[in-house]
């Protein structure tokens, strides 16, 4: 958990001022442009000033300072982070524990092991992708554990921590995941869904479905069935066909329809005409779609757009799908 402070072009003389003695939206904006160091030199102060940091009378500061030493992957950072896993603020304990995933030195794996077969949920629910991080064969057993916890964010963490490390032994985790798909939890039995189909898995498939209309559930939920690729192929034609599917999703399913059947209609048809959205975010998804899965039928749309006063923005963008569409028709 990170407080997001805004950039911030503030000197590394000044940061190291400000975490010393400004006040605590200070500190913790120090804290977190201290993540950002690059030079040697001030690398090494930077790490000494975040470890004190760690020791803050404000969490903050302490989470920021957490925060930035995993940014800067300093192992020697390790026992400080180590002992705020047991900080009494559960976003501190939290990026400890992020940060010592992202360090990924293997004497973090026993403590972050601990805590999650008897920390608090919020430590479990981290500890989960971070020993994953750290040593994915090793975290395997704990992490399969973890999907009969009783608290259903740990649970979907864990079935997210499988899913991302479970391709070795791909039989064994997919049946393990099936059984959570059981979950009383609707929020689980979606990141277990997600999980299965990481692994190509369609079990999931009909969790996934339901989800394509929530707008805090939708990306996922199309990028989840644009992996199970034909065996998603009617789910993903019923979300191009949906009017309640959030903008940005509703056009990553159409180039994910297309992907799995070139010559549907309707996800082409999807694809075109968000070229002439108002909104540049979703011009640029629709030409990042149709560069991987855009035919002849893309080009002159394309062009349009590149000669309009919407495409200008996107002319490298166009240029590379265009160039895409070439190639794939040479082939």
């Amino acid at each position: 958990m990170s407080f997001q402070f805004p950039s911030s072009s503030i000197t590394f003389d000044a940061a190291m001022r400000d975490l010393g003695s400004g006040s605590p939206r200070a500190r913790a904006a120090a804290a977190h442009a201290l993540g950002s160091v690059t030079d040697a030199v001030e690398k090494r102060r930077a790490v000494d000033a975040l470890v004190r940091a760690l020791d803050d009378d404000r969490p903050e500061v302490r989470s920021e300072a957490c925060a930035s030493l995993g940014e800067l992957r300093e192992p020697g950072a390790l026992p400080p982070l180590l002992k705020r896993l047991d900080d009494g603020v559960a976003g501190v304990r939290q990026n400890a524990a992020i940060a010592l995933g992202t360090i990924g030195h293997p004497d973090a794996f026993e403590p972050l092991l601990e805590a999650l077969r008897s920390g608090p949920a919020d430590l479990r629910y981290q500890a989960a992708t971070s020993l994953a991080e750290i040593d994915p064969m090793r975290a395997l057993e704990p992490v399969l554990a973890a999907l009969s916890d009783k608290d259903p964010q740990v649970v979907g963490a864990a079935a997210l921590a499988a899913g991302a490390i479970g391709e070795r032994e791909r039989e064994r985790v997919v049946a393990s995941l099936k059984a959570a798909l059981a979950h009383t939890d609707a929020g689980a039995r979606f990141e277990v869904a997600y999980a299965l189909a990481e692994l190509k898995d369609a079990s999931g498939r009909e969790v996934l479905a339901t989800r394509t209309t929530d707008l805090a559930h939708a990306w996922d939920a199309v990028t989840a069935l644009g992996w199970l690729g034909a065996a998603a192929a009617s789910d993903l034609r019923a979300t191009v066909a949906s009017k309640k599917v959030p903008q940005e999703a509703h056009v990553l399913a159409a180039g994910r329809l297309v992907a799995v059947a070139p010559d549907d209609a309707a996800g082409k048809k999807l694809l075109l005409d968000a070229l002439t959205t108002r909104k540049p975010n979703v011009r640029g998804l629709a030409i990042e779609q149709l560069t991987e899965v855009g035919g002849a039928w893309a080009k002159q749309p394309l062009e349009n757009l590149a000669h309009s006063g919407k495409g200008g923005v996107h002319l490298e963008a166009i240029a590379t799908a265009l160039r895409a569409i070439d190639e794939r028709g040479h082939q």
